[in-house]
């Protein structure tokens, strides 16, 4: 009574052992999907984080704006007459000798001029100026789009 070869429970084991020596056919994207979800999270956040520089309240104009073709210089004029070169503060009298340093293109180079509209006028004139002075040539200054009334 107690044995006996045919029992339901030993019948669907049999069942399982061929399958259980088969590859799963199923592919379970839920990690795929939580990865993929952090790192959108992760650039959503980091995006605005690499665009930051100085702040500095740009003038606005109606000018269309000029195509780039590689990564310019910035020299930044801050409202209090502060200068820096693509986000690193330099005094006046370093001004053209680091321009000079990052210039890759000798005074070829494309500089832009992004000058606080509160800033001393004089300030971004010495600026230029002094850019000028040094054989570049190519100086321009960036403002914001003026909106449309």
């Amino acid at each position: 009574m107690g044995m006996s070869a045919g029992s339901a429970k030993s019948g669907g084991r049999r069942g399982r052992r061929g399958r259980g020596n088969s590859p799963i056919s199923e592919i379970n994207v839920t990690p795929l999907v939580d990865v993929m979800l952090v790192l959108l999270i992760v650039f959503m956040v980091a995006a605005p984080l690499m665009t930051m520089g100085v702040p500095v309240d740009l003038p606005q104009t109606r000018a269309k704006a000029m195509p780039v073709d590689a990564k310019p210089i910035t020299v930044t004029v801050t409202p209090d007459g502060a200068i820096s070169i693509d986000n690193e503060p330099v005094a006046i009298d370093a001004l053209v000798s680091t321009v000079q340093s990052l210039a890759n293109q000798g005074t070829d180079e494309r500089l832009y001029v992004r000058g606080d509209s509160t800033a001393q006028y004089g300030m971004i004139m010495q600026v230029m100026g002094a850019l000028s002075g040094a054989g570049f040539d190519k100086i321009g200054l960036i403002t914001e789009q003026q909106q449309a009334p």
